[in-house]
């Protein structure tokens, strides 16, 4: 399928947090489709969390697109150590951005949030008019809310200014450029690692967080790359409908289609890796939400779906860890 061109070639792309896991697959799938005129930065550039900064850059920049895929992430461990720096710093970041890009007159703007935004007991597959019907899971309750904020705030410009900006909620990502750290990288990658080096020691277990029961819906980052960028490359008559619907957020689900258990999780990414010992299971741990399987009905009837299948993403993303694990410093 040729895609929908919006965005011309030559316009000036923001992509805020270009080397994470989420902004480095943008920025591949942008230059792919030879846009060739990239705004890219991330917190080694500037400090996005600094209002004063931001605005120096898009006063000096002026991009025409944003995505904004900056963010501070992690799994269960990082999210309950720094609930305060997960909350504080993506706040900020968003909305600096997207104020920023109100300012600026930017023309679309794409906000990457997480599927933990839906309530713990939310029904399956969770559907974007589920967000804000029930509490949210305790362990990662901070950076949900923070994510929620700016989903409300794209929201409200879109109301009061007459933005044009979307809500992507993404399920569970891996792929290349992911964080190998074990206290704050989420769990595909920890188990990698975690089996990668336990069979270069030629250990007989592996020992892995909470009781391996929960369903989890995982998207390759490439996948959910190409789907970013056909989203705001959607047609304006199309476009509008998803931004403004008076009763609905701009809220956009992304999502595999199909989830497994963490315990099936893990013996593929064994097979995968290579790990023949025996896995162990924590269960003092905490397991997080038993299910997040989205509903990406309302993508999937535009035209697009995920190309790469789970195993094959999975050995993919060990070529890239393989090939990075010397620069790990943890």
């Amino acid at each position: 399928m040729i895609p929908v061109m919006y965005m011309d070639r030559h316009a000036k792309i923001l992509v805020a947090g270009h080397t994470g896991l989420v902004g480095s697959a943008i920025t591949r799938q942008l230059k792919s489709q030879d846009y060739d005129n990239l705004l890219l930065i991330d917190f080694r550039d500037m400090d996005l969390t600094n209002q004063k900064q931001t605005q120096m850059f898009f006063d000096k920049n002026k991009p025409e697109y944003v995505f904004l895929a900056a963010a501070k992430v992690g799994g269960i461990v990082a999210n309950n150590t720094y609930p305060a720096q997960f909350y504080y710093e993506n706040v900020m970041i968003q909305s600096n951005v997207i104020h920023c890009s109100y300012l600026n007159g930017v023309k679309r703007l794409l906000f990457l949030g997480s599927s933990c935004i839906y309530p713990k007991s939310a029904p399956q597959p969770m559907k974007e008019e589920h967000l804000l019907t029930g509490p949210l899971e305790p362990t990662n309750r901070p950076y949900a809310l923070a994510k929620i904020g700016g989903i409300e705030q794209c929201w409200a410009y879109n109301r009061q200014y007459g933005t044009k900006y979307i809500a992507a909620m993404p399920t569970n990502l891996y792929g290349p450029g992911d964080n190998y750290n074990l206290q704050n990288s989420h769990v595909m990658p920890a188990m990698i690692r975690k089996m990668h080096e336990a069979k270069e020691r030629s250990d007989k277990t592996v020992t892995l967080w909470g009781t391996g029961s929960p369903y989890r819906e995982f998207l390759y980052n490439q996948d959910l790359a190409a789907a970013c960028v056909y989203l705001l490359n959607k047609e304006e008559a199309i476009f509008n409908t998803l931004i403004y619907c008076p009763d609905q957020p701009p809220l956009v689900n992304i999502g595999y289609g199909q989830d497994i258990t963490i315990k099936e999780l893990a013996k593929t990414v064994a097979g995968v890796v290579g790990f023949k010992g025996r896995l162990i299971w924590d269960s003092s741990k905490p397991d997080g939400m038993p299910r997040k399987l989205l509903d990406s009905s309302r993508i999937f009837a535009m035209g697009w779906r995920p190309t790469v299948k789970l195993e094959e993403g999975i050995r993919l993303a060990y070529q890239d860890y393989l090939a990075r694990k010397d620069t790990f410093k943890d």
